[in-house]
């Protein structure tokens, strides 16, 4: 008897799933199109709306900037580290602010807290050419600082300055920058406030700095501050805010004190600040009730002790106060910090006329100042 094996049966032919779909979805994008792209013209853009002339005030902001943004630069500093383990030695970026060329021998201006603890700092210009410069000097009483870069003069644009003591309240200014490491930024505003005074890094004031609400943000510290002709009337270098970014008010160094510091920078590579050659004492003089500075004593061969000042003396029975120093050129001085300010502002040679009290009277002291020793 014989047995047959059942033969294998193929199974029925279907298309493959994948067909189906394509099929159902070429057949849907054409019902769609028929049923709502039917009769529907082609979109063309919109015709542009001529715009005219621009403004007065927008052509004087691009005029401006345009003249001043060469002689802006962008400051960028590194410090120097040592890996304990290889040994080898590395620069770490360390920050970037701004600054601007002062004249046609390469001096560029910026803050002091823009290149302080630095190893090295390089220059960018507009080109985006960038040098590396060398520190001249600085002088961190008044937060300014001088580098120079050995570029030729036909790429140096120094910067048309301008006067900081006529400065009206309402005044339009303009601050060039590079706020938060973005290069050349223009950013408008007005003289809020004159007169202020604040505090550097080491806490020693600075006064008549000018006040503005033009946004001034980190990276924007060295940069200049202009006026609606163009002209620098100040040195951006701090804001008042608690997050660290602009809150409308802003700070910057007058162009006035900048004319009396930079030159001093760029010739010796430090202020040299007069010396009247007393030594004062503020506490002392309130406790008897007089705004002033008693002097406590007078240096030898010092202009205090050519114009014959007085200093406190002691005597079997006490002390008898010396002169006090009521002001100097009639402005007033009733602190040390005030003392600071008023002779800053003068230099070796120059001619003070103090205003003591002795004996309970009001004196007028005319007196030369002397260099520091």
């Amino acid at each position: 008897m014989t047995s047959e094996f059942p033969q294998p049966q193929l199974p029925p032919h279907r298309p493959f799933p994948w067909l189906a779909i394509v099929v159902g979805a070429l057949i849907a994008t054409l019902a769609y199109r028929w049923v709502f792209e039917r009769g529907t013209p082609a979109v063309d853009p919109r015709p542009v709306t001529p715009r005219g002339d621009l403004a007065d005030e927008e052509k004087t902001s691009i005029s401006l900037f345009k003249n001043a943004n060469p002689s802006v630069v962008c400051i960028t500093t590194a410090t120097t580290r040592l890996d304990l383990w290889t040994r080898n030695v590395y620069e770490m970026p360390r920050g970037s602010g701004s600054g601007f060329v002062w004249d046609d021998a390469g001096h560029i201006v910026t803050n002091v807290h823009v290149i302080q603890n630095a190893s090295t700092a390089n220059v960018s210009f507009s080109d985006h050419g960038t040098y590396p410069a060398s520190l001249v000097g600085m002088d961190p009483d008044h937060d300014l600082a001088v580098l120079k870069v050995d570029i030729p003069k036909d790429k140096l644009r120094p910067i048309p300055v301008g006067t900081s003591h006529d400065l009206q309240v309402g005044q339009r200014v303009f601050a060039i920058g590079n706020p938060f490491g973005l290069d050349q930024t223009l950013t408008t505003g007005i003289v809020s406030a004159i007169g202020r005074t604040i505090k550097n890094e080491s806490g020693r004031p600075i006064e008549d700095v000018i006040q503005t609400d033009a946004a001034i943000n980190p990276g924007n510290s060295g940069g200049p501050l202009l006026d609606s002709a163009g002209r620098l009337i100040g040195v951006n270098t701090a804001i008042y805010s608690s997050s660290g970014s602009s809150a409308g008010i802003g700070f910057a160094i007058p162009v006035d004190t900048v004319q009396r510091v930079v030159p001093q920078l760029i010739k010796t590579g430090r202020v040299v600040t007069p010396q009247l050659g007393v030594i004062l004492d503020d506490r002392v003089a309130r406790q008897l009730r007089v705004n002033g500075l008693l002097v406590l004593g007078v240096r030898p061969g010092s202009p205090a002790e050519a114009v014959g000042l007085r200093g406190t003396r002691r005597t079997q029975t006490g002390y008898i106060p010396g002169d006090v120093i009521l002001a100097i050129d009639g402005r007033k001085v009733t602190s040390t910090d005030d003392y600071v300010l008023a002779i800053s502002r003068y230099k070796p040679g120059d001619k003070v006329t103090l205003t003591i009290q002795r004996d309970g009277q009001s004196i007028q002291v005319p007196v030369q100042l002397g260099k520091p020793e």
